[in-house]
């Protein structure tokens, strides 16, 4: 089992930066596949961004690359989320998960991942 706890959400300007953090802890937590998602208002949860288990690969999706940044600390057992700028759409509840699997590729659909934690709210004014 593994617990995932967000932090860093809140209020920034278009253009501001925010910075999101997700604690994991649990049985070989540092050992999983993390991704990023994020939910909108009316909207279904979209893929955001992953890294791999062993941080050889890290995935984006086109609404984000170049402005986000995903990364992981084994130490803390955290993964990050560096957010620059930012837009109004990128308002969403931001989601951290996680799953495993042996090989070093993180998958980029929700449904795969087991473990999800409970959500930050980033907005966005304009």
């Amino acid at each position: 089992q593994v617990q995932l706890v967000e932090s860093g959400g809140g209020l920034v300007q278009a253009g501001g930066s925010l910075r999101l953090s997700c604690a994991a802890s649990g049985r070989a937590s540092t050992t999983y596949h993390m991704g990023w998602f994020r939910q909108a208002p009316g909207k279904e949860r979209e893929f955001v961004a992953a890294i791999s288990r062993l941080g050889g690969s890290t995935y984006y999706s086109d609404s984000v690359k170049g402005r986000f940044t995903i990364s992981r600390e084994y130490a803390k057992n955290s993964v990050y989320l560096q957010m620059n700028s930012l837009k109004p759409e990128d308002t969403a509840v931001y989601y951290c998960a996680a799953y495993y699997s042996y090989n070093d590729y993180a998958r980029q659909t929700a449904t795969t991942y087991d473990y999800w934690g409970q959500g930050t709210q980033v907005t966005v004014s304009s």
